[in-house]
């Protein structure tokens, strides 16, 4: 019979040795602190959320007469030449903001947050995301093409840096915090929760630990009720559940094809977008001017094809219903190609989760106007092919199958589609990073030389410089050094992949390191320092993906 006090005895021991750990692994990650801020940033993140869409509403309104997102419906009532007016001047307030007020010449975006979470002296301010946001909240309000998502995503992520510090978190704590704001800001601006969580993990952290999981779903679903207590439960896209179920197992190849076309949409915007912002680089206009020029370009192709203005929902929900012709959806495929283009390489704010399902939705569309006039007996609605267009593009471009293909089913409140989604988002995904070699995100940041697709050894190799790892040099020692006499040295600022390299080429143990405004050693960089370095930052980054 076992006595109470064995009994206890054994309690004791269990907690001792199994339960202290993961206690003391858990408060060391600052998890209470963490969850506490999580709920702040779920406030802090739907507030903003709605704010940014009422902003943009009431820039709509001082051009348009409304806060709809019909934007169509209502530019119908206003004379043929009105579509010019809102972008251009638009552009005209959103340069004079760039010239003053904001010294990167560009609003932010889910790159620049993806940035700051690898490194923390990024420019990701509070002051600056504020200026970001208001830029692109005139963009998308005087029509400019765009989404609202990645400026949205930018503040909030703002807002959780700013309280982080505050907080006084660790590093590992710092990174969750900021997928956290990211996480509230999908939540609210789509009223996707799910989604919310996902993408904070698939694309800002790159990982799925679970010392994240639950900060990021209590952060994504305080903004969601944020959100629905003010915009109400509905979806983002009401459609009929009859409309979006499969006919047959026969189309599965057709639903396969689907993907191939999306890839190619998706490569085609990527380009686009890429080739745009290259071009804008190099074009010598200064940065304030030209919101300006892309607004006169967007407004000229808005007197033709107003379907491109804005964020586009009307137009996107009218593809889903399956009231567009064939000829008008792939107009407005390149149309909004070459509108959102010019949009964001202009410096005018947006993103471009956006304008990715509007592409998949009138490319699905038009597919499935094909689909259904060569099998009319066994195709499903025009709407379906529509829908599943929506996220095969999406996660193309993005780089966020799981995610993306969530986000739908919550954007739509339908399942029944499941198995045809999953296929094209694969499909498309595969084959545009086939081509592509890394998303669109990840792009603008390699553009920064931040090159995360090659692994965390790369990473670290770049971002450790030598004067983490030196050593000072001893007080009155000698620190005169002749850089003429040929000898190898390295400066501070080096990267530790450039010091691996001086050392595998000189041969020795260890190297001076000099400032060389004054031609002074101020230590030694020992080549075991180094490797330590580099052996400490991978396994500081696999515990932080696996805890």
């Amino acid at each position: 019979m076992t006595t109470p006090v064995k009994t206890a005895k054994q309690i004791y021991f269990v907690t001792q040795r199994w339960v202290r750990p993961h206690l003391a692994s858990f408060f060391a990650l600052q998890q209470p602190r963490l969850w506490l801020l999580a709920i702040l940033l779920g406030l802090i993140g739907g507030t903003l959320g709605i704010a940014f869409r009422l902003a943009i509403g009431f820039v709509q309104w001082i051009w348009m007469g409304t806060t709809s997102e019909q934007v169509l419906t209502s530019l119908a009532t206003l004379p043929w030449w009105w579509p010019m007016i809102g972008p251009v001047g638009g552009g005209i307030v959103v340069g004079i903001i760039l010239y003053f007020w904001r010294p990167l010449g560009r609003a932010g975006g889910v790159a620049d947050v993806i940035e700051a979470r690898v490194r923390e002296s990024s420019a990701l301010t509070f002051r600056g995301a504020t200026v970001a946001t208001l830029v692109t909240a005139i963009t998308l309000g005087s029509g400019g093409s765009g989404g609202r998502e990645g400026p949205i995503v930018y503040y909030a992520a703002a807002a959780s840096k700013l309280g982080f510090r505050i907080f006084r978190l660790p590093a590992a704590a710092r990174r969750i915090a900021l997928a956290c704001g990211v996480a509230a800001a999908i939540s609210s601006s789509f009223n996707a929760p799910i989604a919310g969580v996902l993408f904070a993990h698939e694309v800002i952290l790159g990982h799925f630990a679970m010392s994240a999981f639950v900060p990021l779903v209590i952060a994504s679903v305080v903004a969601a009720i944020i959100s629905r207590l003010w915009f109400g439960e509905a979806p983002a896209f009401v459609i009929d559940p009859d409309a979006i179920t499969i006919s047959s197992y026969l189309e599965i190849p057709a639903f396969a094809l689907l993907g191939l076309v999306c890839a190619a949409v998706a490569i085609l915007f990527q380009t686009a977008l890429i080739g745009g912002d290259w071009l804008s680089k190099r074009s010598g206009t200064p940065v304030w001017v030209r919101p300006a020029i892309g607004g006169l370009l967007v407004g000229l192709i808005a007197l033709a094809f107003p379907h491109v203005l804005g964020v586009g929902y009307e137009a996107t929900d009218m593809a889903l219903a399956g009231s567009l012709d064939l000829w008008l959806m792939l107009a407005l495929i390149v149309a909004k190609t070459v509108a959102t283009t010019i949009t964001l390489s202009s410096r005018a704010g947006g993103g471009v989760f956006s304008p990715c399902l509007y592409l998949g939705a009138m490319t699905g569309g038009a597919f499935g106007i094909i689909a259904t006039s060569v099998f009319p007996d066994i195709a499903s609605s025009v709407g379906l092919y529509a829908l599943i267009g929506m996220g095969a593009v999406a996660a193309a471009v993005l780089g966020a199958p799981i995610s993306t293909a969530v986000m739908i089913f919550e954007l739509t409140g339908g399942f029944a589609f499941s198995i045809a989604l999953l296929l094209a988002v694969g499909i498309a995904t595969g084959l545009c990073q086939a081509v592509m070699g890394r998303s669109y995100f990840h792009w603008q940041l390699y553009t920064r030389g931040i090159m995360l697709e090659e692994g965390p050894h790369k990473h670290a190799a770049q971002f450790i410089r030598v004067r983490d790892f030196l050593r000072p040099l001893p007080e009155g020692e000698d620190t005169s050094f002749d850089i003429a006499s040929g000898a190898p040295w390295l400066r501070p600022t080096e990267t530790l992949e450039s010091a691996l390299k001086a050392f595998d080429a000189s041969e020795v143990s260890h190297l001076p390191v000099i400032e060389t405004r004054t031609n002074a050693i101020i230590g030694h960089a020992h080549h075991v320092d180094a490797l330590a370095s580099f052996n400490k930052a991978l396994v500081a980054h696999s515990r932080e993906e696996h805890s």
